[in-house]
């Protein structure tokens, strides 16, 4: 944001002069807004989305599928630390594991969370 977008944003008041709503709008909001329990889960979501080791784990999933020993080598863990994030990822429904022996493979559970992550991503970089 270059100085003059950041003035432009601070000069603009937080609330408006007047108290009349423009109906047909608000409306249209709140279909859009749906139930309450749709926004405690999307926000459930973004909760476990708010830790830099869980998105530095989605990142190296969505590059590839990687057993629990990899993923710590990768992020320079311990098996057990990455292995209560990654429980958080399943209980979220953004990973899922399959054992293959004696190993844990995780990968994404599927398109849609690696399609949310990288317009997070794009959205950060912008």
């Amino acid at each position: 944001m270059d100085h003059a977008q950041e003035h432009e944003t601070r000069a603009v008041p937080d609330r408006c002069d007047v108290d009349e709503p423009h109906l047909e709008v608000v409306e249209l909001a709140r279909r859009a807004i749906g139930d309450t329990t749709q926004a405690e889960r999307l926000a459930e979501l973004f909760k476990v989305l708010g830790d830099p080791t869980r998105v530095r784990i989605l990142q190296a999933l969505d590059a590839h599928t990687l057993c629990v020993c990899d993923i710590a080598q990768a992020l320079l863990m311990t098996q057990s630390a990455i292995s209560h994030q990654l429980r958080v990822l399943r209980q979220a429904r953004l990973v899922r594991a399959r054992r293959e022996g004696r190993s844990v493979f995780y990968e994404l559970d599927d398109d849609h969370v690696s399609q949310m992550f990288k317009r997070g991503l794009e959205h950060v970089l912008e």
